[in-house]
């Protein structure tokens, strides 16, 4: 026995086709071991919670698939344990198909979607229609806030469940889903506007209390033109040339050393990776974590760069240079280790190189420039979200990667340790392995 969807779908003529066509390694995994995916968990029922729709699927008398959509309030499919779910079947369009087809044949395929987050769950079991003399399963499945007649009712008994990858999924949002984004938008463009309006009055006053002086004594002298939230404790900052000429040029994995005040007045230095397209010579753009815990740094510069604020920062440097020859390239990033893996990204799709990325957070909320990233890289793109349990298998990655791929990868030291360890079990050289660490 194995994953119990696996055993349902992959019918020999599948695993052979698998086999033919070179994917069979990447499930063979799936039928081995004891049975699984076929119980929910936590995960599995919080998502069903949160959909508003899904797709059904029967099989008529004739053998033809039949698909119906079907919609209600956020939760009405409802989980009643382990290895049940229902939901109450109101009055359509009187057609009755699905209906009669689990008269014949109670087989169901399922599908949920969730279109802003990009996920999906299908699942396979077995249906049972509930008429209106079973009083109590009815109770159980009605919506006390959606007071319509309910004719009947389906209890689906599953047999498994997969959750597919998220590639090729267009991101789609309900009205209340915009209004949500635009309000916070509408905030944070009113508070620049204030921010900005308070800059232009201390430098039309001379720079009462310091605000109009330059942070800093380097050589290269940058104005924030932009500011964007981009996760709740991630913040980008836009540098550009206070005459607006061009900035030095840049390679991919070039960093930033700027100057920062930190609360108590002592003035340090803060080394943050230009996440910004490296061919842009108008603009360079640095993403900065806040981190409560950490020394202050990060939270100064959230507090004391706002639009208008000067700095004198020392010329970009690069420890973490990427390859120039035609081999592919693995890069692997965690958290706002995003920042040079982005730019490496974009470099190497320009230059038309083969890569693959990897992006492992706590969670997609929380993943600096994932709206940009699955917009430009789509299927070379894998995210990894921990609060929805998904795992980044250093082992597998490494082990399908390229014989010949460069890798390159940025986070925190348990991932880049990581990292160093699969890439030895598999025997990749050390040569090929180029790092970035946060301290």
């Amino acid at each position: 026995m194995g994953h119990s969807y696996h055993d349902i779908a992959f019918t020999p003529t599948i695993l052979d086709l698998q086999s033919e066509l070179g994917s069979r390694a990447s499930y063979a995994a799936m039928g081995a071991g004891g049975t699984f995916n076929n119980a929910l968990t936590v995960r599995e029922a919080e998502f069903i919670a949160q959909r508003d729709s899904f797709y059904m699927a029967s099989v008529s008398e004739t053998g033809w698939p039949y698909l119906q959509h079907r919609g209600g309030p956020a939760g009405f499919m409802k989980v009643l344990d382990a290895n049940t779910i229902g939901f109450a079947d109101y009055s359509g369009n009187r057609q009755y198909v699905s209906t009669g087809n689990f008269v014949n044949n109670d087989r169901v395929a399922l599908f949920f979607m969730d279109y802003p987050n990009q996920r999906r769950l299908k699942m396979l079991g077995r249906v049972r229609v509930v008429d209106a003399s079973e009083q109590h399963t009815l109770a159980q499945l009605e919506d006390s806030e959606y007071p319509v007649q309910i004719e009947r009712a389906m209890v689906i008994t599953l047999d498994g469940f997969d959750w597919n990858c998220p590639q090729h999924i267009t991101p789609r949002f309900t009205p209340d889903e915009v209004d949500s984004v635009v309000a916070r938008l509408r905030e944070e463009n009113r508070q620049l506007r204030a921010a900005l309006k308070d800059v232009t009055a201390t430098i039309g006053d001379g720079g009462a209390e310091g605000q109009g002086d330059v942070i800093g004594n380097g050589p290269l002298e940058l104005v924030v033109s932009g500011v964007r939230q981009l996760a709740p404790r991630v913040r980008a900052f836009e540098l550009r040339d206070p005459q607006g000429r061009e900035l030095p040029a840049v390679e991919p994995g070039s960093h930033l050393v700027v100057p920062v005040i930190l609360p108590g007045g002592e003035r340090t230095d803060r080394h943050y990776s230009i996440a910004s397209n490296p061919a842009r010579r108008d603009v360079y753009e640095i993403a900065v974590l806040r981190e409560e815990g950490g020394r202050g740094g990060s939270g100064a510069v959230h507090d004391s760069y706002r639009i208008g604020t000067r700095i004198r920062s020392e010329m970009p440097a690069n420890h973490f240079g990427l390859h120039t020859d035609d081999r592919p390239a693995l890069l692997i990033a965690g958290g706002i280790g995003i920042t040079p893996i982005k730019a490496m990204a974009q470099a190497l799709d320009e230059r038309g190189a083969k890569f693959d990325l990897h992006y492992a957070g706590r969670a997609r909320a929380e993943m600096a420039f994932r709206d940009r990233l699955e917009r430009q890289f789509q299927d070379r793109l894998t995210l990894y979200s921990s609060a929805e349990q998904e795992r980044l298998d250093l082992q597998k990655v490494l082990r399908d990667a390229a014989g010949d791929a460069v890798i390159y990868v940025c986070g925190p030291d348990r991932l880049v340790a990581g990292v160093q360890a699969a890439a030895r079990d598999a025997g990749i050289s050390r040569d090929r392995v180029r790092l970035e660490l946060f301290a």
